[in-house]
């Protein structure tokens, strides 16, 4: 079972993100925060497998503060945002799921970020189109360049061809 903890400032979203989490049985809300301090208490009375965090949040604090803070603590975080970051953040996330999204998008992504928790990989990835995990998108901005491509060797029948012409 992953434990969730949800910091959304949003009062009935997170209420209907708790909801849609516990429709499966794998997963399970051990709290919902609406800004940094409820969450680090939160995280201080049930410590969370992950939390899905909002980026904009109650009295004037940030995901990326509440992120921080908990990755320090060795929990993960996948934001949940109507605006993501322009960049990949892997320091502070796992990714982000962009706002609207629907159950399945959610049930998605929570695998998607428990395969990454628990250093899976998966047979035949299932992801919804507005998840984005950062750490694939720092190795693809970190891979090598591909070799130049080898020209083919021409034939001798291609040659002659040539030469005839």
């Amino acid at each position: 079972m992953l434990n969730i903890l949800v910091v959304e400032d949003e009062t009935l979203f997170a209420e209907t993100l708790k909801h849609l989490i516990e429709l499966n049985p794998r997963y399970r809300v051990t709290a919902t925060a609406d800004d940094a301090a409820s969450a680090l208490a939160a995280v201080a009375e049930r410590q969370p497998d992950l939390a899905l965090i909002d980026l904009q949040l109650a009295r004037g604090s940030t995901g990326f503060t509440v992120a921080a803070r908990l990755r320090a603590l060795g929990i993960p975080c996948l934001f949940t945002s109507g605006k993501a970051p322009g960049f990949p953040m892997p320091d502070l996330a796992l990714g982000c799921l962009m706002k609207p999204f629907d159950e399945e998008d959610l049930v998605r992504a929570l695998r998607a970020a428990e395969d990454v928790i628990r250093g899976r990989t998966p047979l035949r990835p299932s992801r919804p189109a507005n998840l984005r995990i950062y750490a694939e998108e720092q190795a693809r901005i970190e891979a090598p360049p591909p070799p130049p491509r080898q020209t083919r060797a021409r034939s001798r029948w291609s040659s002659l061809l040539k030469l005839a012409s």
